[in-house]
């Protein structure tokens, strides 16, 4: 479907929704004493599981260098760990150990608003939703993949 057969101010409250998501994201690591990136990192290390460091840094859109001291950051605070690879002890896997006290009563306002919002809708409309949500996933993560080259 082109953006010529959605409503014409479809994309504006698209891009408006896009960035009060992240927004919200930076507002809640700065919160939490960490930066957007920071707190990016460790919700793709709890959503993946535990990566190399260079696939970590891939996800976050990072070179070799930011990815060292992002992990050192994440390390010194306690929130990761450098472990060797079971299946090559050249490599290294970096997994999470912990999360910054108090993001969750830092973010479960927003949590709350968003699930009072989608209790709003029925049982049917929430599926259409969460089915969006995983295909419009899929669909940004490829994206960015393909930008990434």
């Amino acid at each position: 479907m082109s953006t010529g057969e959605m409503r014409p101010e479809a994309a504006v409250i698209y891009r408006r929704y896009l960035s009060a998501v992240l927004l919200h994201g930076h507002a809640g690591a700065r919160e939490c004493g960490l930066g957007g990136t920071d707190l990016y990192a460790l919700n793709i290390l709890e959503l993946a599981g535990p990566m190399t460091p260079g696939e970590l840094g891939a996800r976050a859109g990072l070179t070799t260098g930011p990815t060292t001291r992002l992990i050192d950051r994440l390390a010194a605070a306690g929130y990761v760990r450098r472990v060797p690879s079971s299946d090559d002890r050249r490599k290294v896997i970096v997994e999470l150990v912990g999360k910054p006290a108090g993001l969750d009563e830092v973010l479960d306002p927003a949590r709350q608003r968003i699930g009072e919002i989608l209790q709003g809708y029925s049982p049917e409309q929430r599926d259409v939703l969460f089915d969006y949500f995983t295909r419009a996933a899929r669909a940004y993560e490829e994206a960015a993949a393909d930008l990434r080259g």
